[in-house]
């Protein structure tokens, strides 16, 4: 499993893990329930560049999440843009975009181990109805590897596509990438079935 995670000393690096997951859920929640003004647009921007230059995170990591995310950015704003006009759209987009890069600063900031305790912690309550908060935890954290597993393998396709000259297809995308998404699934699979999870 691929870890978001890049090591540091910085400020985040060095908040607990809890403390930071429930600041930055907060932050989250605050750019997602903005109303859809221009100032909330420039709120939710100020807001990212500011957790993205404390050290140890850096404008430069900011610039990769959002290039890693730039298909999701543009059909976002396509599929608005559409539907409701290029101001609310770009509106829209912005608080997204942020959203999830805020989101992914609690990744990169902290190990996959503190995380899972974190998780694990919070969904401790769903011992009442007889289920194991482990496991619940473990999903989490599989899904948050997942993620940054899945965008490698399709920029893999993609610069095979390249390398081959297939332009721009999508079949002679999608076929190789769901390939490659079925085997890392089936590996991941297996590997915790090795861990004795079911």
């Amino acid at each position: 499993m691929l870890s978001l995670y890049r090591p540091g000393t910085g400020p985040w690096h060095r908040m607990p893990a809890g403390r930071k997951t429930l600041l930055l859920l907060a932050l989250v929640l605050g750019v997602s329930l903005l109303p859809a003004t221009w100032l909330s647009c420039a709120v939710a921007a100020a807001l990212v560049l500011l957790c993205y230059a404390s050290p140890g995170a850096g404008w430069a990591q900011l610039g990769r999440q959002i290039w890693s995310l730039r298909l999701l950015v543009l059909m976002s704003f396509l599929g608005q843009a559409i539907f409701l006009g290029l101001e609310t759209a770009t509106i829209g987009t912005v608080r997204i975009t942020a959203a999830i890069v805020l989101a992914a600063l609690l990744a990169l900031t902290t190990p996959v181990t503190a995380l899972w305790e974190v998780f694990e912690r919070a969904l401790s309550p769903l011992r009442v109805i007889g289920r194991d908060p482990s496991r619940a935890a473990l999903l989490l954290v599989v899904a948050f590897g997942a993620v940054p597993t899945l965008i490698r393998l399709a920029q893999q396709v993609r610069e095979a596509q390249r390398a081959r000259g297939a332009g721009r297809s999508i079949r002679a995308f999608a076929v190789p990438y769901l390939v490659l998404a079925l085997k890392h699934a089936d590996e991941l699979g297996d590997a915790l079935t090795a861990r004795g999870v079911r």
